[in-house]
């Protein structure tokens, strides 16, 4: 029954239960688990939104938030509504709920990891470990009559190694998870993981300073996606396009990148962090062709940015729990290979800089000027992977790196994050094949 006036309400119901595991230089500092559940209730007439949410299910809870939302929306209306359950297009099969799994099984998944992280060097100084669990029920119903249900699981592991050696400090950072139950670890080595993160960081003691200046820049698919989720997907959510926040305001159907590159955002992937059967309205998954051959083709869109622009939700309407109202977010961020195999790449590169892993980065939406930090870098020598560097940075402009693209690889690698916006946090994956920019501004740190 809706109790409003407004051209648009929608009820989010939410059951989550998560547990987190934390360990510390060997000793387990946290377990944390627990439940929660609630409703948001919101309304959205001429182009604004109201918003009300109870962590309390019951009858006269909902009937009080519909009332105050109603008074938001300043009308108040009675209907019965004949709700249709929606039957979802894409299935995710969770193989091993972690309930089913006992604590000890977890705990040993860190065990094994601090001592494999710890076993590559004695340089190695500090290992923190985090294994993440949750399972997120939701069921979303809304005015115009649809019904829908989801249930998401999410697992997640990561281990940060910190080595040091004659005052000189380097971290090592590794991370799996996605849309997946505990048979993630059937196919994820945690010591695989903590060795690598390890090694990475040992390495990079050693590892002289990055040269600064423009060079050729090969970015590895191992680096995963963080510049096409920063540089450019943060840019094509709808939200910010349409209020003139976003360097490609206006740009659809107008040529941004070069030829060989497509950009998706694809929530329909199985098993990947940012996959989902519904997203947070009811809209089904979907795969979004955002940049086609160079040319934008769409932004993403929630229910409210599609509304304002004429048009219908891409499936992007995400919140981080029923106590946010949902916003357009990615998904499932990623370029799209080509046909230059990997390590042809690198090969036809004379010298430059190769980017095996990206770090954090910054971007403005507005101007699409970036920064990244670059977590594992190595010198470019005769179209091979030579000495490793430290303290790397990429700056440059997003739709200018776009266009100046040269090379697709026809691999593609993912990786993962929690990505945040209005002060909401969501898991999203991004990814993209080895690609070759010709020139970049490349900084170099100062040594400490």
């Amino acid at each position: 029954m809706s109790r409003t006036g407004a051209g648009f309400s929608d009820v989010y119901v939410e059951l989550s239960r998560s547990k987190a595991i934390v360990m510390e230089d060997g000793k387990i500092e946290k377990i944390l688990g627990g439940t929660d559940s609630g409703a948001g209730l919101r309304a959205i007439s001429g182009g604004k939104t109201s918003y009300a949410y109870t962590n309390v299910l019951r009858k006269d809870a909902f009937l009080d938030a519909a009332g105050r939302l109603a008074t938001a929306a300043g009308e108040r209306e009675e209907k019965t509504l004949d709700l249709t359950k929606k039957t979802p297009l894409t299935d995710f099969r969770v193989r091993v709920l972690p309930d089913d799994v006992p604590l000890d099984r977890k705990l040993l998944l860190l065990t094994m990891a601090d001592k494999a992280a710890r076993g590559v060097s004695s340089h190695v100084k500090q290992v923190s470990i985090l294994y993440r669990d949750l399972i997120q029920k939701v069921q979303i119903a809304s005015s115009d009559g649809l019904l829908a249900e989801d249930e998401r699981l999410q697992s997640v592991f990561t281990i940060t190694v910190i080595a040091e050696k004659d005052g000189v400090v380097q971290t090592g950072y590794e991370s799996a998870g996605g849309f997946a139950g505990f048979e993630l670890f059937d196919s994820v080595s945690t010591e695989e993981l903590a060795v690598k993160a390890a090694q990475k960081a040992v390495m990079m003691l050693s590892a002289r300073r990055a040269p600064a200046g423009r060079m050729p820049v090969v970015i590895s698919s191992e680096a995963g996606g963080t510049m096409i989720h920063e540089a450019v997907g943060h840019s094509l959510e709808a939200d910010l396009a349409l209020e003139g926040l976003s360097v490609y305001t206006g740009k659809v159907g107008q040529k941004i990148a070069a030829d060989i590159v497509t950009v998706l955002d694809d929530s329909t992937i199985p098993g990947k962090r940012g996959s989902f059967r519904f997203d947070d309205e009811g809209t089904f998954s979907r795969r979004n062709v955002l940049v086609k051959d160079g040319v934008l083709a769409s932004y993403m869109y929630d229910r409210l940015s599609a509304i304002k622009a004429g048009t219908e939700s891409t499936g992007n309407g995400r919140r981080q729990s029923y106590r946010f109202r949902p916003i357009p977010r990615m998904t499932n961020t990623l370029i799209a290979p080509g046909k230059t195999p990997a390590a042809e790449v690198l090969k036809s590169t004379g010298k430059g800089l190769f980017v095996k892993k990206m770090g954090g980065g910054q971007v403005n939406t507005l101007t699409g000027d970036f920064v990244f930090d670059v977590q594992e870098g190595y010198l470019i020598e005769n179209g091979e992977a030579g000495e490793p560097v430290r303290g790397a940075t990429l700056a440059g402009n997003g739709p200018q790196v776009l266009m100046q693209i040269d090379i697709v690889g026809s691999d593609l690698g993912f990786s993962i994050g929690t990505c945040g916006k209005d002060a909401q946090g969501v898991p999203v994956s991004d990814a993209q094949p080895t690609i070759r920019v010709p020139e970049f501004v490349v900084g170099g740190a100062s040594e400490k």
